[in-house]
């Protein structure tokens, strides 16, 4: 990435762009998934059922994924029905929706939340919210080998930190378990802290038998997951006008904003090499466009 903040901090950024692995199953979602599709396949299921909102990133990769490869996709989602950009692509996709209301969505962690639709759907693969749980992680975790392919092509022989940001922190638990120690990863949180990214990073890598360490987390949340403001639009639209790479406000956006904070703030050192994560998700960008237009328009340019 060529930037005048990177230039002025003196360090060097790369960008993993999983936003250019598919079109449609896009981002770190194919990752996360397919453990889950093997899982299905071997277990002879019909397809998969999962859990997420109107503008699910995750339950557009699996619809997506169904309507490519030919399997059933149930989607349990937040709140009350919505008309979304995503929600109109999760129907042509042939995915069957419940929506939960905003209390029947938040039981989901509870025990016996997947009982009655493990009744009414036997045949179909239950999935935690976006892909979440070790198989998902232990997906994403051959990213690492993936990026250091691809540091010759940069003329970059190593690297210092990985940044990437956390919904659930399953991508973060899987980059360490591929990282196994070598390099620091930073979690930019796009969710606040205590919202789980804390308690499920220790279980993942527990039961992946790897060491609660290796990483540090930023709340990159801006106020609470989903939140949008004028810095962070403003932001969003002078990095696509110096760099042509599209981001979007819930994931991407905020990492890479947490990152030139971080910069700033003289927290890293001169002459590192970075590489983050760009996890995809642009689908989701969809019905926030005109917003993010008027915020960044009406948002004075960081300084």
């Amino acid at each position: 990435m060529r930037l005048d903040w990177l230039d002025e901090a003196g360090v060097e950024l790369a960008l993993l762009r999983l936003d250019l692995v598919d079109a449609q199953v896009s981002g770190n979602k194919w990752f996360k998934l397919a453990p889950y599709l093997r899982q299905a396949a071997e277990r002879g299921c019909d397809g998969l059922i999962s859990l997420g909102g109107a503008h699910s990133n995750h339950l557009h990769a699996l619809a997506a994924a169904g309507a490519r490869f030919g399997f059933a996709t149930v989607g349990l989602l937040r709140g009350l029905e919505q008309d979304t950009p995503t929600v109109r692509d999760l129907h042509a996709f042939g995915m069957h929706l419940h929506w939960l209301g905003y209390a029947g969505y938040r039981e989901r962690h509870a025990p016996g939340f997947w009982t009655p639709w493990r009744e009414r759907y036997p045949r179909l693969l239950p999935v935690d919210e976006g892909g979440g749980g070790l198989a998902g992680a232990e997906g994403c975790a051959g990213l690492v080998a993936h990026l250091r392919e691809q540091l010759p092509l940069i003329g970059w022989r190593d690297y210092q930190q990985l940044w990437v940001a956390c919904g659930t922190g399953t991508t973060l638990a899987g980059l360490l378990i591929g990282e196994a120690g070598a390099h620091e990863l930073i979690g930019a949180l796009a969710v606040p802290r205590g919202h789980g990214v804390e308690q499920m990073l220790p279980r993942l890598l527990g039961e992946a038998g790897r060491a609660d360490a290796g990483y540090r987390l930023l709340d990159a949340s801006r106020g609470g997951f989903g939140k949008v403001d004028g810095e962070l639009a403003r932001f969003m639209a002078d990095f696509q006008a110096a760099s042509g790479v599209v981001l979007e406000p819930l994931y991407t956006g905020k990492l890479l904003l947490a990152l030139h904070d971080e910069l700033r703030a003289g927290r890293i050192a001169r002459g590192s090499r970075l590489i983050a994560v760009h996890s995809g998700g642009l689908q989701g960008r969809r019905a926030m466009e005109q917003r993010l237009q008027r915020l960044a328009a009406a948002a004075e340019r960081p300084v």
